[in-house]
């Protein structure tokens, strides 16, 4: 089970962050998480957000909407982007939020003066590379679906508005973030919440970034990515899926060499049918 850290990893204070996707299922590990880095929490999303905490703003905004994502990033030191589709869904339901929603949050961003944004990336980006190989973050993408191939749209326009504005982004690869691991490619792609923690806070406070993609994993034995390039994001994990190990060897003691998903990184992704089929 995940426990909250009692004191922030930083002491780094903003005076207001936004956290897009915040009803999301990260969006909600993270809400009252990034809740103690700031004065005022800004949360938004298109589904219902509840309750609102001590120092909370909500907001219901559709990403598509240009006017009112510019009006979300009024007065925000950084973003912490993880609003749009987070599953394979035929095209017409990514375009809006994943494509759309994205340069409309960059041009807020450039509108408002907003100069870091962490970016929600996936490791979908990179589905179709083999399990057998480790790669690192120079690698061309190779998208599993319509999901991955948005989020590969979405690292380019960080790139682009890094490039022309000067807006930094931390591009992040999320492997599979859960309570603990579900199988055993997850002892490669784990990313515990306490670790996805320390990894958006990082990404938030270190003193330059540009435009860097990061993966994100915990301190797991077994890998896909390295990240000896991100090493200026400063991001330290702490846990790691090894004892989760043997259970899940024993659960999953035979893997089906001629499965797709158990060749190739983006596991399930891969034969997930982007047509709604």
């Amino acid at each position: 089970m995940d426990v909250m850290n009692s004191q922030p990893i930083s002491g780094i204070r903003f005076k207001r962050l936004l956290l897009t996707g915040a009803a999301g299922a990260l969006g909600k590990v993270l809400r009252s998480r990034l809740a103690r880095y700031c004065d005022v929490l800004r949360v938004s999303d298109i589904a219902e957000l509840g309750e609102a905490l001590p120092n909370e703003e909500r907001l219901l905004v559709p990403l598509e909407d240009a006017a009112l994502t510019s009006a979300l990033l009024a007065d925000v030191d950084a973003v912490v982007h993880l609003g749009g589709v987070s599953t394979e869904k035929p095209w017409a339901a990514v375009l809006p939020a994943n494509i759309e929603g994205v340069v409309n949050l960059y041009e807020a961003a450039r509108i408002n003066g907003v100069k870091r944004i962490v970016f929600a990336s996936s490791n979908h980006v990179i589905g179709f590379y083999p399990q057998a190989e480790t790669i690192d973050n120079t690698v061309m993408p190779k998208p599993d679906g319509f999901y991955g191939l948005s989020k590969a749209f979405g690292e380019n326009c960080a790139q682009l508005y890094w490039d022309r504005w000067g807006i930094e982004t931390v591009s992040l690869r999320i492997g599979s973030s859960f309570p603990e691991p579900k199988d055993r490619r997850m002892l490669s792609t784990w990313l515990s919440y306490a670790d996805l923690e320390r990894l958006v806070v990082a990404s938030l406070t270190a003193p330059q970034v540009g435009h860097t993609v990061i993966y994100g994993m915990s301190n797991n034995r077994t890998v896909f990515w390295d990240n000896r390039n991100a090493r200026h994001i400063g991001y330290a994990p702490l846990d790691s899926s090894e004892p989760f190990r043997s259970t899940l060897e024993a659960k999953q003691p035979v893997i089906d060499r001629d499965d797709p998903s158990a060749i190739y990184q983006g596991g399930a992704f891969v034969t997930a049918t982007p047509h709604g089929q």
